[in-house]
């Protein structure tokens, strides 16, 4: 049977590019859409959907997701994701349940797994948490050892687990996408800056640990001061680039890693110098798009927010229904750069 993975290995897209593509859902570029249609007529895929819908229906399969953070823009995009992969299991005799919860505390995401096991949920698809996360690593093998409840986590990853893969950006090629940019429009001998998020966000670590590995590689008289945390607070990382902008004359590069370049540039314009800075940052959400068009972001680094929620749940579809094992452990979204040319 030739499986949605395998067409998009062939097309070189990802595999939510490709569902979305075969059944008319969502945006996506008509000549993309093409080759992956073409591909699959060469492949001979067949859905099977009537026969899927009748299984699904016999198995009362219940599929549960819990997402963080839902009041961000950026969330509010991965669940339109998750609400299109829900429509889609659902018309086929499944069930999803959506727990939503605006901050990401583990404990606050441990009551939603417990709630949902007691639904009787089949399959598990959830973010991480905040800072340490050991009591839900802990919970999370428990699920998948002890209750038979496969997990797969999303946006956020807990390495280590027994959870069945990952769906989300590799921040460490992401903070390497960012740094090999960087070094293209930055001066000789510039200074730069990086705005992160918590300490203990692993995404924003990573991120900062690819930038600075290849800004020393590709760029060594590029000189990076220390990374400075805003805790994801726009206004605190307003503060952090004015203060570092007063100390150093000669900064010429911010790189804001995590939440809140909207905030910096707004300080920045405030400060008359967004003409002298360069500015890269992650997510192609509204308030960063603004800035993006009017040139004071250069490059804005996407992660593909709604593959990142409708794919984990079609995951644990296709494996509570035939045992289809994701072919790899680690599924990465598309890395997409944006510029003010190409929004």
């Amino acid at each position: 049977m030739v499986t949605l993975q395998q067409i998009a290995d062939k097309a070189g897209v990802s595999r939510g590019t490709v569902d979305r593509a075969l059944n008319n859902r969502g945006r996506i570029n008509p000549e993309v859409k093409a080759r992956i249609e073409q591909i699959a007529e060469e492949l001979g895929y067949q859905p099977n959907r009537a026969g899927k819908a009748l299984a699904m229906a016999r198995r009362s399969v219940k599929i549960g997701v819990i997402i963080t953070s839902t009041d961000t823009p950026f969330m509010q995009t991965v669940l339109q994701g998750i609400e299109e992969a829900k429509r889609e299991v659902e018309s086929l005799g499944a069930e999803v349940i959506v727990k939503k919860i605006k901050g990401a505390k583990a404990e606050d995401i441990m009551k939603a797994m417990e709630e949902l096991r007691s639904e009787d949920v089949k399959g598990l698809a959830l973010t991480s948490a905040e800072g340490d996360d050991a009591v839900l690593s802990t919970m999370i093998n428990t699920y998948v050892e002890e209750y038979g409840i496969p997990v797969v986590t999303f946006n956020r990853d807990i390495k280590g687990t027994k959870r069945m893969c990952y769906v989300g950006q590799d921040a460490l090629k992401g903070g390497k996408t960012a740094a090999g940019l960087m070094a293209e429009i930055v001066p000789e001998n510039g200074k730069v800056l990086i705005i992160s998020g918590y300490p203990s966000n692993k995404t924003s670590k990573n991120r900062d640990s690819g930038f600075m590995q290849e800004i020393k590689h590709v760029r060594p008289d590029i000189e990076i001061l220390d990374v400075r945390y805003a805790y994801d607070n726009g206004d605190w990382a307003a503060e952090i680039a004015r203060d570092a902008l007063n100390e150093h004359k000669d900064l010429s590069g911010i790189y804001v890693s995590y939440a809140g370049v909207g905030a910096v540039c707004r300080k920045i314009e405030e400060m008359g110098l967004e003409k002298k800075l360069k500015i890269i940052s992650n997510d192609i959400i509204p308030v960063n798009c603004k800035y993006l068009k009017k040139g004071e972001i250069n490059f804005l680094i996407g992660q593909d927010a709604y593959t990142q929620g409708h794919d984990p749940i079609m995951i644990l579809f296709d494996y509570l229904f035939d045992g289809t094992m994701p072919e790899d452990e680690y599924v990465y979204t598309e890395i997409v750069i944006k510029t003010k040319y190409n929004l």
